[in-house]
């Protein structure tokens, strides 16, 4: 699919489940990896994740084009298009759209490392995917000083 097929598609289903027409840019932007797609508050333009209709095809697709024309629709008439608004909420469940999209293989990666600090004065453990610098930061319950134990590699 290609991007002027996307918005005749979006634009189908703006008038098809919203009865109001979309009047802006849907594209898709292959640089999108932890959602399946975006409103841009800014230009009112719609972003789609190519690799979602790749890896789950075109019922996805359209729950996500549904999820992201709740945002455009109520937005543009300045209702509440934030997820946690009710008018978003209801509106979504009128138009039957996803809340969430489904994960895509490969995309969400996972921290191989495990860093293991401990407190010179209480002793307590903090266990950290990303290192800390020891000079900067003290115990949070005591305020004393910070050391590392060790690293640990997950396979």
């Amino acid at each position: 699919m290609k991007d002027h097929e996307l918005q005749k598609l979006v634009e189908e289903i703006s008038l098809n489940f919203f009865n109001l027409p979309f009047k802006h840019n849907a594209k898709f932007n292959g640089r999108l990896r932890t959602t399946g797609g975006r409103y841009l508050l800014g230009s009112h333009d719609i972003e789609i994740n190519p690799k979602q209709l790749h890896y789950h095809g075109v019922d996805a697709l359209v729950g996500i084009v549904k999820h992201e024309l709740c945002h455009y629709h109520l937005h543009i008439q300045k209702r509440g298009y934030r997820h946690i608004d009710k008018d978003f909420q209801q509106l979504l469940a009128k138009v039957g759209g996803t809340k969430y999209c489904d994960v895509i293989p490969g995309q969400r990666r996972e921290s191989k490392t495990l860093h293991v600090y401990s407190c010179t004065s209480c002793g307590t453990q903090f266990n950290r995917k990303r290192a800390i610098d020891t000079n900067r930061y003290v115990c949070g319950k005591c305020k004393g000083k910070i050391r590392k134990v060790k690293t640990l590699k997950k396979s």
